[in-house]
């Protein structure tokens, strides 16, 4: 089969995967091109004279290439290698902060962001003496856009959003959360952990500054990401990094940096993983990007309806356009104690705050259980987790 380790017994039972929004599991193309590269082609890039060096840079470039036309940015200069989106949210949060962000300015977010799209904002806003504003949301998870608009002030200098809320699933307007903040001359950075694997992505469509997602929540290894940006805006930001690649010229009065997008990959990158990720969009774009959301569409819609018959079920996140991520609670009991007892049963879900505490603390919650979807969740897997549920809940409630 095409993920292997589908086949997993869990505690004599078969493996029912719904944890899908912490990290995706890897087809064995992935796999495969992952340990090939180790196998035959192991270099360092950019550097080296010989042959492995040179095929193994071609590789990496090829995928840069393979990345710009999968979310249609203009060109491969603006797609620039990470670790994953934290890494990328603090790269715009660090050079965007010290080339932009001056005492008295203004970052906007909204209030369901992942702390990574919260945290490295707050940094550099101590360190410039900005401030963070927040974009409320509706009990049923979506942004109030008209108090967005009100936010904006002459200091805004930057808002980050995210395109799909890992918690309650929600997919925002983006397109339009863009268009308000260029309406005020103000860029925009969109969190796309969430939707990359789910949806087609088109930043020029969008009209975002930075987008910015990870491999591993779209079948590709670990330790792996991409920050996009606007060449224009990319150009005029300070280095994220010192060392090697990131430089033309070095002497000890002055350095010269790369051009672009070499001045942001500082060091030697995780070569075998950004190949790992070409193998993933390959994978992707051979099931079809379309047909995947369809699927998982359809599956948000029948999950929803047979979760509500289980006994004591609240539901967190109703927004009428959401992906295929859905929270709850069993009556009061705590999420952990429910994420144990259907790990029992072999199904695997998140539980916890998800790294939204601010969303926990709205509903008053101290998390959720979060099952979440992927191209390989079938309706048996709904079932196994319905009927897990049906069996724990008069234990808990």
């Amino acid at each position: 089969m095409d993920f292997p380790i589908l086949d997993t017994q869990v505690y004599n039972h078969r493996l029912v995967y719904l944890d899908n929004a912490a990290t995706t599991q890897k087809p064995r193309a992935v796999i495969e091109t992952l340990t090939n590269y180790y196998l035959t082609l192991n270099s360092n890039i950019h550097r080296g004279a010989h042959y492995l060096a040179a095929q193994a840079t071609e590789r990496y470039e090829g995928v840069r290439r393979q990345v710009q036309a999968f979310i249609n940015a203009r060109s491969s200069n603006e797609i620039v290698f990470t670790r994953g989106t934290t890494e990328s949210i603090n790269l715009v949060a660090s050079s965007f902060g010290r080339g932009f962000l001056k005492a008295g300015d203004e970052v906007i977010v909204s209030g369901m962001e992942h702390h990574s799209n919260i945290v490295p904002w707050q940094l550099a806003c101590e360190l410039a003496g900005a401030s963070l504003r927040v974009i409320p949301f509706s009990d049923e998870g979506v942004l109030d856009l008209e108090a967005y608009r009100s936010l904006f002030t002459a200091r805004t200098r930057i808002v980050a959003c995210t395109h799909v809320s890992n918690t309650l699933g929600t997919i925002n307007p983006v397109k339009e959360i863009v268009d308000i903040a260029h309406s005020h001359g103000v860029p925009v950075l969109i969190d796309g952990a969430q939707a990359v694997a789910h949806m087609k992505v088109d930043v020029q469509q969008i009209g975002c500054d930075f987008y910015c997602f990870s491999g591993h929540k779209m079948y590709a290894p670990m330790g792996v990401g991409v920050m996009y940006g606007r060449e224009e805006l990319l150009s005029q930001l300070p280095p994220y990094q010192g060392g090697g690649e990131m430089i033309k010229d070095v002497t000890f009065e002055r350095t010269t940096y790369n051009e672009l997008p070499f001045r942001f990959e500082a060091g030697t990158p995780s070569v075998g993983d950004v190949l790992g990720l070409g193998a993933a969009i390959d994978f992707m774009q051979e099931q079809g990007i379309e047909h995947i959301a369809h699927h998982e569409d359809e599956l948000l819609h029948y999950a929803t309806e047979r979760l509500l018959t289980v006994p004591g079920m609240r539901l967190f996140g109703t927004a009428p356009h959401k992906a295929g991520v859905i929270s709850f609670l069993i009556g009061e009991a705590h999420p952990y104690d429910v994420g144990t007892l259907l790990d029992k049963l072999g199904v695997a879900v998140r539980t916890g705050h998800h790294c939204t505490q601010p969303i926990m603390d709205r509903y008053g919650i101290p998390g959720t259980v979060r099952a979440s979807f992927a191209c390989y969740t079938t309706h048996d897997d709904v079932d196994a987790l319905v009927a897990a549920l049906n069996r724990i809940a008069p234990m808990l409630t």
